[in-house]
């Protein structure tokens, strides 16, 4: 269903009603791959709803589907909807693919860049006490996790690594402040450096 047209005008049909515009936020939700921002989700209604309207009625939806298996979460990008945990073992056997499993060189990379950004790589490897290879960057580049936000003011200019909005994304995060604390954490990863 397209609300909005090419020229920013909403469709003579178009609804006045707030609960109208919740279903079709609803729609538009349920139908989007990624996260939508409240800016993307103001274009679907040609700008004409004010943002804290949209807060409000997703506020709505997301109350009306709390008792159903998906969830309306509001992540780093904006809004999705996602199946709640308790269901995801019934959809695994649809597609019994198996996630990709990291190395723990891996994990403890990105756990200090997570919570020492930005970070360069002489940072990570005196927190971990071994070099880091380059394959463990790569891995967490590719997968979208981390990225390189800038250079050290230092001889050698080295790149600051830090974390994407699509590492909050994927874990269901809208910042930083929602990671869990570091005693929370694998008590065997030695990331008490790392505070």
């Amino acid at each position: 269903m397209s609300v909005a047209t090419s020229d920013n005008s909403l469709p003579a049909n178009a609804p006045e009603a707030p609960d109208e515009w919740k279903r079709i936020l609803e729609a538009v939700l349920l139908s989007a791959r990624e996260p939508l921002s409240l800016v993307e989700l103001r274009k679907v209604f040609a700008d004409r709803v004010a943002g804290e309207v949209l807060h409000a009625l997703l506020d709505e939806l997301r109350a009306e589907w709390r008792e159903r298996p998906l969830e309306l979460l509001q992540v780093a990008s904006g809004w999705r909807f996602r199946t709640r945990a308790e269901y995801m073992p019934y959809l695994e056997r649809l597609n019994p693919e198996k996630p990709p499993r990291y190395s723990r060189a891996v994990l403890e990379t990105l756990a200090i860049i997570a919570y020492r950004q930005p970070v360069t790589r002489g940072d990570i490897e005196d927190i971990r006490g071994v070099t880091v290879a380059t394959q463990v960057i790569r891995v967490l580049e590719e997968r979208g996790w981390i990225d390189v936000v800038g250079h050290r003011d230092t001889p050698g200019r080295p790149a600051l690594l830090a974390t994407t909005r699509k590492f909050l994304d994927d874990l269901g995060l809208r910042s930083l402040a929602e990671l869990p604390a570091l005693e929370q954490i694998n008590p065997t990863l030695d990331l008490a450096n790392a505070q």
